[in-house]
């Protein structure tokens, strides 16, 4: 399926993604427990000034403002029958920044996980998961969206429903799971099982990878796995600006631009096509990302010592593909960072 993301991955070199939606809205006055998704109802002006800030940053990628668009996070909030129009709103927002750019902009439909645990160990069905998915993703696509774009999911039977939604709505997509718990997803992929699972996927996603989970220096470790499985897919790195501190009644993320610069750097030479960022990341942030990217040759793929000695060491010792690698914890439902 010939489109702009592929259109852009053929072309380029790295493509820069954007940074944390959540962060970015609370900053603007969103409440803790709110639904970001009624603003693009009740403050379409403040979701607009979320993607422009992206573009005039540099990104060529942008995500929606929908990640928690799907009727069962909706539910929490009495807005589940509002999910196709909630999403299609996002969109058209989107839609409509990126048609001003002056340059090539891909607006890409957020997806985020239902919030379900699903069968054996939880009560959502895949068939259940599939309709919810295909729902939002018909809203965006009605509003305009180039590609869907799943992400945080922890779990490969929904990684696997949605990309059956994206096929009957006829969409492109790509996809990331959080990498949180020693190199493991929340319920125990590996960075190589994703990238097996995403081979075997019918339609494979444009690109996958992964986003959010412990910091950068974690995230990129599951990069260079994907690169350690031989995939011809592009993949993606978004990782978070730092570790989240409690600080003055508000979460602060303590990665600093510079941080985030050198982060996207080995992101590129770790063999990530796209490079954002997730929580924490603010438009002084992918600012830096975005010369770094520019200004610094290619090298080779960077060691894991290297990695720590410039962004920060592991919060474990194992990347979960090993033979000592940790069983996975306990399923838990994940809040939206």
């Amino acid at each position: 399926m010939t489109n702009l993301l592929s259109k852009l991955l053929a072309d380029r070199d790295w493509l820069m993604a954007d940074g944390a939606t959540g962060t970015t809205l609370f900053n603007m006055g969103l409440s803790s427990g709110d639904a970001p998704e009624l603003w693009n109802v009740d403050h379409p002006d403040r979701i607009a000034k979320l993607y422009q800030g992206a573009v005039d940053a540099g990104s060529d990628i942008f995500l929606t403002n929908s990640f928690g668009g799907t009727r069962a996070r909706l539910k929490l909030h009495g807005a589940q029958d509002r999910a196709f129009e909630l999403s299609k709103l996002a969109a058209e927002i989107g839609r409509e920044v990126a048609d001003k750019a002056g340059r090539p902009v891909v607006v890409a439909g957020s997806v985020g996980p239902t919030g379900e645990i699903m069968v054996p160990m939880g009560s959502l069905t895949h068939e259940s998961a599939v309709e919810m998915f295909h729902e939002q993703a018909e809203g965006l696509k009605a509003g305009g969206v180039d590609v869907l774009w799943v992400e945080t999911i922890s779990a490969a039977e929904e990684f696997k429903a949605f990309a059956e939604a994206a096929k009957l709505a006829d969409m492109p997509w790509c996809g990331t799971m959080s990498f949180d718990t020693a190199g493991r997803t929340m319920m125990g992929f590996t960075s190589a099982d994703m990238a097996a699972m995403a081979e075997k996927l019918d339609p494979q996603p444009l690109a996958f990878g992964a986003n959010c989970g412990v910091g950068a220096s974690d995230l990129l470790r599951t990069v260079l796995g994907f690169r350690a499985s031989g995939t011809e897919i592009p993949f993606i790195a978004k990782g978070n600006a730092g570790i989240p501190k409690y600080h003055d009644g508000h979460i602060h993320y303590d990665g600093t631009p510079e941080l985030m610069a050198k982060y996207a750097v080995l992101a590129r030479d770790a063999g990530a096509k796209i490079i954002g960022g997730c929580c924490g990341t603010q438009t002084d942030h992918l600012r830096a990302m975005k010369a770094a990217l520019e200004e610094t040759p290619r090298g080779p793929a960077p060691t894991l010592d290297q990695i720590a000695s410039q962004i920060g060491g592991f919060s474990s010792d194992s990347d979960g593909t090993g033979d000592d690698a940790p069983a996975a914890r306990r399923p838990r439902r994940r809040a939206r960072g």
